[in-house]
């Protein structure tokens, strides 16, 4: 993936933190967390080593629904997801954007707008106030 395919953003809490406000920021908006996938939790059990790195699955079936009925196949991207990770001491989150998403699989501009709300919820994440 080329750079302008990714989104990336800095959180100014921790990865733990940003993962609990990533929680009350989907509660708040209505949107179901799916999974975290906890990568340096699972590479720490066999013995290795990774930086605190974790993946936020989450989606809202109507936002998503219309675009895997249109494009089967984009249910490989769906539901989205975010990369929570440390950087050398900065938390930060990078997701496909939504633009490259939509020219993946060719869509409109109306199927396109459920998947930039992405930008809007991760900017929730990283913000100071609370979720709402």
């Amino acid at each position: 993936m080329s750079d302008d395919e990714l989104v990336t953003k800095a959180s100014p809490r921790s990865v733990a933190d940003t993962i609990a406000r990533f929680s009350e920021v989907l509660a708040a908006k209505g949107v179901k967390l799916f999974a975290v996938i906890d990568h340096s939790g699972e590479a720490a059990a066999v013995g290795l080593e990774l930086r605190d790195t974790k993946v936020v699955i989450f989606g809202a079936p109507q936002a998503g629904t219309a675009v895997m009925q249109a494009v089967p196949v984009a249910a490989l991207d769906l539901p989205l997801k975010v990369l929570v990770w440390d950087d050398e001491g900065q938390t930060k989150l990078t997701y496909t954007a939504p633009a490259a998403l939509a020219a993946r699989y060719g869509l409109g501009d109306h199927l396109a707008a459920r998947l930039a709300a992405i930008d809007p919820l991760t900017n929730a994440v990283i913000a100071g106030q609370p979720p709402g």
